[in-house]
């Protein structure tokens, strides 16, 4: 037990630091093509926050353990909301666009609307895994479309685009070396996490949703937390809004494709109805002002603590 509880934990620093790696590399990578940093936080950055989530989801669904899997990515787009933009909000101010607020807040809402969907007839099949997919490539044409600085919003230096072009495979390099470390913490998270959950008398599910969740989120929370404090809105709020849209039609999709995945009625009654809500909190949140203020991160982190309190009370 005490030696699966440590491997738990070198997982995470191991997946944390493999995040880091790629985190660093992909958004170097997008900055030397001149991407503007909404959408490099809603799909490069993203993604690669993304891959412990989807690492880890999908080891489990080939391992059989359906609810972690689920759970994993439920808790963690909950605890991107609540958890990570409720700290960043309370280290400064976030500030948004109000077509972040209205166009881009809207599209990670109908996703996880469209999960909730998918799972009311108990399981995602494969042909839930297909839409989700082909969802996301719709998200990824639309992300495209808008690749270009908008009034607004902050403009990459000539100097900054100039200096990354001469670093692209230095980037690259980070980038593999991410993936490899993101492969062997997911591995460790998994084996050891199911473990001690049996252990323990804790279902998979709840394990997913509030100790796994959270160490896969990391990456989440150190890039949005660095973001807000360097004054950086717009990187930190397209990463936790495009971080849900790949969590729900990437991961979810893909593990879907691979495996059908089991939910179960309780999920449908009260995990996915909260994350719904999570999402749609940020449009009145950020409205007024299009800022999400302490007082509004102190709201979020209390909603998000009373979540986990509810999954083990």
């Amino acid at each position: 037990m005490i030696l699966a509880v440590v491997l738990f934990f070198v997982g995470i620093a191991v997946l944390y630091y493999g995040a880091e790696f790629l985190v660093e590399g992909s958004s170097r990578f997008a900055i030397s093509f001149g991407v503007r940093p909404l959408v490099i936080g809603m799909t490069v950055v993203a993604l690669a926050t993304s891959m412990p989530e989807m690492m880890v989801s999908l080891l489990a669904a080939v391992k059989g353990s359906s609810d972690l899997a689920a759970g994993n990515i439920i808790g963690s787009n909950i605890a991107n909301v609540g958890l990570i933009l409720g700290v960043a909000a309370v280290f400064q101010p976030v500030s948004v666009t109000r077509k972040t607020v209205l166009c881009e807040i809207p599209i990670m809402v109908g996703a996880s609307v469209l999960l909730w969907l998918c799972a009311l007839d108990g399981v995602l099949s494969a042909g839930d895994g297909l839409l989700m997919v082909g969802s996301l490539g719709a998200f990824l044409l639309y992300c495209l479309k808008n690749a270009t600085n908008e009034e607004g919003e902050a403009e990459l230096p000539e100097g900054m685009v100039r200096r990354e072009k001469g670093h692209r495979k230095k980037d690259m390099f980070y980038i593999l070396l991410g993936i490899v470390g993101l492969a062997a913490g997911a591995e460790l998270m998994v084996r050891s996490g199911v473990f001690i959950g049996r252990s323990l008398g804790i279902s998979e599910m709840v394990i997913g949703l509030s100790v796994i969740a959270l160490g896969t989120s990391l990456p989440e929370l150190a890039a949005s937390s660095v973001s807000a404090w360097r004054g950086e809105s717009d990187l930190g709020v397209g990463n936790v809004i495009g971080s849900n849209i790949f969590n729900i039609f990437f991961v979810l999709g893909v593990c879907a494709l691979i495996r059908p995945l089991p939910i179960q009625a309780a999920v449908l009654r009260f995990e996915l109805p909260v994350m719904i809500l999570f999402s749609m909190a940020l449009i009145p949140l950020m409205y007024r002002g299009l800022v999400l203020g302490r007082r509004e991160g102190i709201f979020l982190l209390a909603a998000y603590l009373l979540f986990v309190w509810r999954l083990f009370w």
